[in-house]
């Protein structure tokens, strides 16, 4: 019978180690991570290399456990109402993982409509915490479908506030802009370039540059020789498949 540690890693796996790099060293920081994979990586983190990172149960009590996703906690640390927690964004001890229905090169992100503001085709979630959020501590994103109706040239509305948009409104906006890293079904990406345009970090496994350029809608930076995304090691995918997800709920947001 073939062990846990030997089954090879699934691409909703790589995509949890990606997502969870982010926290990686964090210290004692809130993690808020928005959606399946990033609740499964930020998890990780703290059982692995950032033990001192700091989980909610979603709505406002810092918890002291790790239980599984979807499942309660039974250990209370602390008390972070809705008020206390705009606080802590404020103070940027938070690294935030957010979502994005559109995202362009510089990391401007859209999570409010589609099409035009004044009669937009869609109505989505609208603003909500995004502008604060990319203006006072770590922000990262996660992917779930990497294609050219979200990776676009330009954002129909901006919500999270992108580095040239971040230029343009001028210090006060820059100070403390901090966007990490972008994860997706099919790589990782930053925008670690002179002008603060999206670059590709690494691929998934078995996903090459060609399909990324087709599922993009701008040009990437692109290193000379893109490297694959880190493997999870057999301890990592244990606690993935047998303590932090044993439900399997990764796989419903990822599809290889």
């Amino acid at each position: 019978m073939t062990s846990t540690t030997e089954r090879t890693a699934t691409r909703a796996e790589y995509c949890v180690i990606a997502c969870a790099e982010a926290w990686r060293d964090a210290g004692e920081i809130l993690a808020s991570p928005m959606g399946t994979v990033p609740a499964v990586a930020a998890r990780l983190a703290k059982l692995t290399f950032s033990p001192d990172l700091l989980l909610t149960d979603g709505e406002a009590l810092l918890i002291g456990d790790v239980p599984a996703v979807g499942a309660a906690s039974t250990v209370t640390e602390g008390w972070l109402p809705y008020r206390r927690h705009l606080t802590m964004v404020m103070g940027g001890r938070r690294h935030v993982m957010m979502g994005a229905s559109q995202i362009d090169r510089f990391g401007n992100q859209n999570i409010s409509c589609i099409g035009d503001w004044e009669r937009p085709k869609r109505q989505l979630l609208g603003v909500r915490g995004a502008p604060v959020n990319t203006l006072n501590n770590p922000v990262s994103y996660w992917i779930p479908r990497h294609s050219p109706r979200v990776f676009v040239a330009k954002v129909d509305m901006i919500s999270g506030v992108g580095h040239d948009s971040a230029a343009a409104a001028g210090p006060s906006a820059t100070r403390f802009h901090d966007l990490r890293r972008v994860v997706s079904d099919l790589g990782v990406f930053d925008f670690a370039t002179p002008d603060h345009a999206m670059r590709l970090v690494s691929l998934h496994p078995g996903v090459t540059v060609d399909q990324v350029r087709e599922a993009t809608g701008f040009e990437l930076s692109l290193p000379d020789d893109v490297p694959v995304t880190r493997e999870p090691t057999g301890e990592e995918l244990r606690l993935i498949r047998d303590v932090v997800d044993p439900s399997g709920l990764r796989d419903r947001e990822v599809r290889a």
